[in-house]
């Protein structure tokens, strides 16, 4: 067996011949209290591998020890035996993604009931391995969620980015202005009769707090986004006000980029923004948030008095100059809440001095991300041209479900790379990792979702665990038969076609 067709590929496996370790037995967990936030979890998934957990005395042990010498704060040592399974590790996490490895063996047991003896070594490339799902433009409910939260521990993925407004839909509740979620959580959806009325919704507070939770116990860490200053729609025409022309607006019911944002000279703007983090900080106890900062518009800017007298205050020449003044101004007022700040690639445009603590996430291609780095930005890295937007389609048929705009391979997932050519080893060093994008223009319902997400987040998860030169396509292809029946097993529905 191909590294025991384990995906992301472990680091180091060397298997024992003629070792198995017996399901059908009882067994007893032993933990270091670092590892005690995890037995819930073991105890779970135990469960579901057929094993009957007990004190002592039990036929086997599973064996959690603290090891502060391991290589990697989310590393792992796994050791089967044909009576034990020992997992050392330095933090809560490295035990966990030994966990979840146990639960890839025991979705391929095939009713055999028999683990292989083994040791596994094993340790992630990149500190940020994440999946974005955007339910500004189509909403998905906290079922949906928490499965994909499932998904992404599977593949030891440990950042949930969660788009949560847009034009098309603002989910967040803010207690100070609910007309958020009571007016910009909804619009009018016509592309059948069906469908044809108010789509959409909105998370409550515990519904977040649940999502978290769920995400917090699978090592995952929840950012938020809240897009600004542009796809600001739902906002809009939930209050007025805040755009350059007062309105009316409507949620938008089209996809694109549209002129209408937010106004830079509104004098309660900032107080706006501030009630908005507060909400935001309240249920996300994560330390980034993300700001946005992509696809805005300088039309209405430029014909603004407002805007015009605040270039004029500032000592601006251009309205471009406003999106920086604007994204500084958030990045500092996170900082001041102990938060930090993310904003997507344009917000290195028109700007010479954004505080060094904002980080920078590339989709536009890599040279965002080159330019992040250069200038002493952190960066993700998740380019629409390198494999990394998962919402197109899977190979280049009109037939195909996925966005027409491009094609993402699953050899284009695999080959993605978070350290882009003709970076130097001192730029290299602010690249954080990297994720996939699932955007929902087009994506109305889950199923739809796992189908396009399903084998690439897989690949993609492989691209940000492993350094360049330990992987192997050929590898992951010989495994990946093995990862659709584990799939298969957890109900998800994935693409099953051409790879390259």
């Amino acid at each position: 067996m191909d590294y025991l067709n384990l995906i992301p590929r472990p680091q180091e496996v060397t298997v024992s011949e003629d070792i198995w370790f017996e399901a059908h037995r009882s067994i007893c967990i032993k933990t270091h209290s670092t590892f005690n936030e995890l037995i819930p979890l073991v105890t779970q998934e135990l469960l579901s591998m057929e094993l009957t957990v007990q004190d002592e005395p039990a036929e086997t042990t599973i064996h959690f020890i603290q090891d502060a010498t391991v290589a990697h704060q989310e590393g792992y040592i796994l050791e089967i035996t044909e009576d034990t399974i020992t997992v050392t590790a330095a933090t809560k996490a490295g035990g966990f993604y030994a966990l979840q490895t146990l639960k890839q063996l025991a979705l391929s047991k095939e009713g055999k009931n028999l683990f292989p003896g083994c040791k596994i070594n094993d340790y992630p490339q990149f500190s940020w391995r994440g999946l974005m799902l955007d339910c500004g433009r189509n909403f998905f409910p906290v079922s949906f969620i928490c499965k994909l939260l499932d998904l992404a521990a599977l593949h030891k993925l440990n950042i949930f980015h969660w788009h949560l407004t847009d034009d098309q839909g603002w989910r967040l509740p803010v207690e100070k202005y609910p007309l958020l979620t009571e007016i910009g959580g909804w619009r009018i959806d016509n592309r059948t009769k069906k469908f044809s009325g108010k789509v959409g919704g909105s998370y409550t507070e515990e519904e977040i707090k649940t999502v978290v939770r769920y995400a917090a116990d699978r090592c995952i860490t929840v950012v938020p986004e809240i897009d600004m200053p542009g796809h600001m729609s739902s906002l809009l025409a939930s209050y007025p006000g805040f755009g350059c022309t007062g309105g009316p607006y409507t949620v938008e019911d089209a996809f694109g980029v549209f002129d209408d944002v937010l106004c830079m000279g509104n004098k309660d703007l900032f107080s706006l923004i501030e009630d908005i983090f507060d909400s935001v900080i309240k249920l996300f106890p994560g330390k980034y948030i993300h700001i946005g900062g992509d696809e805005c518009p300088r039309t209405r800017w430029e014909k603004c008095p407002k805007c015009q007298k605040k270039m004029e205050e500032l000592g601006l020449t251009s309205a471009g100059q406003l999106q920086p003044w604007f994204v500084s101004k958030l990045a500092n007022m996170l900082e001041s809440k102990g938060k930090i700040a993310i904003g997507w690639d344009e917000v290195l445009d028109d700007a010479d001095n954004l505080p060094s603590q904002l980080m920078v996430q590339s989709w536009r291609g890599i040279e965002g991300g080159k330019k992040g780095a250069a200038t002493g930005h952190r960066v993700i890295m998740s380019p629409s041209t390198n494999g990394c937007y998962l919402d197109y389609r899977n190979y280049p048929d009109p037939m195909e479900m996925g966005r027409q705009y491009d094609t993402t391979t699953v050899k284009n997932s695999y080959d993605f790379s978070a350290i882009p050519e003709g970076m130097t080893a001192e730029e290299a060093e602010y690249v954080v990792g990297g994720q996939g994008n699932m955007w929902t223009e087009e994506v109305y319902y889950g199923r739809i979702a796992e189908y396009l997400l399903f084998p690439r987040l897989s690949a993609l998860s492989e691209a940000l665990w492993l350094a360049p030169e330990k992987k192997s396509f050929d590898s992951f292809k010989t495994r990946l038969p093995e990862h659709k029946k584990r799939l298969r097993i957890l109900d998800v529905l994935y693409y099953d076609g051409k790879l390259e």
